[in-house]
């Protein structure tokens, strides 16, 4: 996948010098950001939870990339930016907001859909692990199988007790037969959203390689 490579590339060390302090997530959600409207570096920054230096850098390496464009109204995103993201929302949905429940471990959780990943994922304790790697407090990973959204490894339904949650996973990410949603958790939300990314793109990674 030519998107997920992309990402990789504007994430490695591109010049001499430190590694950036940034990771694939926060390209992710600064190509999203930079796609609904042109954007300073200052706005980006504080979106993306990013000291200004840092987003300076991650701008370079955008720009280097041909990702964005740089003018007096903003950054804003490059046609070729633009398939880009496309290419990795045909794999992996924007975030979305969800209550906290028994099924979440933090105060904030922002849920992502991954489409057709479930071969690779065992426990969720891969998910779980990506998610607490960048600050979060953890990940729940849900498997829909058989129209339901099971646990993995247990095939069980996970939220026969917390019908409000269901609804909103369903009729907001439309999972499909083997896809998964992974739920960040963290004690803020751009850390639950980060996490769930971070998660999501590690899972795409894999299934692509089974």
């Amino acid at each position: 996948m030519k998107a997920l490579e992309t990402l990789e590339r504007v994430a490695g060390k591109v010049a001499p010098g430190p590694l950036p302090s940034f990771i694939e997530a926060h390209i992710l959600m600064a190509l999203e950001t930079i796609s609904l409207r042109a954007v300073g570096r200052a706005r980006l920054s504080t979106i993306l939870g990013l000291g200004e230096g840092v987003t300076r850098t991650l701008i370079r390496h955008l720009k280097a990339e041909g990702l964005i464009e740089v003018s007096r109204l903003g950054i804003t995103l490059s046609e070729s930016g633009r398939r880009v993201l496309e290419e990795i929302r045909s794999k992996i949905s924007s975030g979305l907001k969800v209550p906290k429940s028994p099924l979440t471990v933090g105060t904030h959780n922002v849920a992502v859909l991954v489409k057709g990943a479930s071969k690779p994922v065992r426990y969720g304790v891969e998910q779980r692990d990506a998610a607490i790697k960048v600050g979060a407090e953890g990940a729940t990973t849900l498997i829909f199988k058989d129209n339901r959204l099971v646990l993995p490894g247990v095939d069980e339904e996970a939220l026969q007790d917390v019908e409000s949650i269901y609804r909103i996973l369903i009729s907001n990410l439309k999972p499909e037969e083997n896809d998964v949603i992974i739920i960040g958790s963290a004690k803020d939300e751009r850390t639950a959203e980060l996490a769930a990314k971070t998660a999501a793109l590690k899972l795409t990674k894999c299934s692509l390689e089974e």
